[in-house]
Formats: C-alpha cells, sequence, structure tokens
C-alpha cells in the first residue's frame, strides 16, 4: 500500500508533466505568432521606406566604364576609339565620361526606355538631336549629320517625330544621314524595312535617311 509521500510524489510527477504539454501545444503558437511580428515590420518598413527601382539600381550599380562600353558598341571602332563619350544627367546636362579627339560624340542611353537607345553622332548630328529635343520648328543644321546606332534602338513610328505612346518598334542596328532627304526625288520607301536604307519621318522638317546594318 502506497504512502502518503508516494502518492504526493506521483502528483508532482503527473503536475509537472501536464507543464511541459501545455508549453509543447504552445510553442508552435508562439513561433506563428513571432513570424506575424517579424512579417509585420517588414511590411511596415517598405511602407515607409519603399522598394528601390531597377532603374535606381541599375543607375547605382553602373560603373563609368560600362557606360562608355555601352556608348561605344553604338559606332564603328575607327570612329569610337577617339570619340568623347558623354551622358546626359537628370537636369538634363550633358556630363562627359571621357574627352575624345574626333569630332564625334558617344551616349550610352538608357537600355530600359524607348527612343533613348546607345548612339554615336558628329557635332552636327548632335546639333540636330538638340534642337528636335527642344521642339524647334525645324533643324538649325546646314550640312546632314551622321549618327549610329550600331547596337539597335526601338522607336514608335515611322512617321511621327513626336508619336508618345505608340507601342515600340525594334530597329537593328543602322546608321543614318540627318538631312530632309525628300521621298520623291530619291524615291526611298519611308516605311521600315529591315535591309536597305528608307526615309524615317518623310514630309516633315526632321526627315531623314535610316541606312540599315553597319557601313
Amino acid at each position: 500500500m502506497r504512502n502518503n509521500k508516494t502518492l504526493s510524489d506521483e502528483a508532482s510527477i503527473l503536475e509537472k508533466r501536464y507543464e511541459i504539454s501545455l508549453v509543447s501545444k504552445a510553442s508552435p503558437r508562439m513561433h506563428q505568432c513571432g513570424a506575424a511580428a517579424f512579417m509585420s515590420l517588414f511590411l511596415t518598413f517598405f511602407l515607409i521606406h519603399g522598394l528601390p527601382s531597377a532603374a535606381q539600381s541599375i543607375q547605382t550599380q553602373e560603373s563609368t566604364t560600362e557606360k562608355i562600353k555601352r556608348a561605344q558598341s553604338a559606332g564603328p571602332s575607327s570612329i569610337t576609339n577617339d570619340a568623347s563619350v558623354a551622358e546626359i544627367d537628370s537636369d538634363g546636362r550633358m556630363k562627359i565620361l571621357r574627352q575624345g579627339t574626333n569630332d564625334f560624340t558617344c551616349i550610352p542611353g538608357d537600355p530600359t526606355g524607348v527612343g533613348a537607345p546607345a548612339m554615336c553622332a558628329d557635332k552636327v548630328a548632335m546639333q540636330w538631336n538638340s534642337d528636335f529635343e527642344h521642339h524647334e520648328a525645324k533643324p538649325s543644321t546646314t550640312v546632314p549629320g551622321i549618327e549610329y546606332m550600331l547596337a539597335g534602338a526601338t522607336q514608335r513610328s515611322d512617321s511621327d517625330p513626336f508619336d508618345k505612346t505608340s507601342p515600340p518598334i525594334p530597329i537593328g542596328p543602322h546608321w543614318m544621314i540627318l538631312w530632309p532627304f525628300d521621298q520623291k526625288t530619291t524615291g526611298l520607301p519611308t516605311t521600315h524595312k529591315p535591309t536597305g536604307a528608307y526615309i524615317m519621318w518623310a514630309g516633315t522638317p526632321w526627315a531623314h535617311v535610316h541606312i540599315m546594318g553597319a557601313p
């Protein structure tokens, strides 16, 4: 027959087992609550501070060397090796990345944008582009300009210089003569073609010749 001490010891053991059982059952809930609290804090942080955009990440991580390499990919090496390399900053000003010795300037462009490809242009073409960006009535240039986009490009329209809404049209490697050639006198087509030449933006002051492929 068990005495009082034995009964007391057994009661104590049963009580501890019960406590362990309660802790064991509560533990997963505690972990779940901890995870929920962490996720709540995580979401609150990013709602306050925001996530960096992809463009910001690329801009931050891309080195000057990488920009120069992309800019040089737009033209023939006989020109790009000695060309200046520049980029347009957020204020629209030109920042020189590498000073050159010939009349060409290469720009890395924005690989994520439409109508902002890597390009290499001579002084006349740079003035033509500046007139276009400032929405002048017509180019102020008096002789043809030469511009290369041998890394390809995207554009919105073959006919409307200021189209901002049409779906992007991918264009392969090409170079351009920036002069208002007339379609009637040249006999050139006025829509994009994968080979040969055509007049882009025909009938406008910004008409110019696209020659597909490398020179």
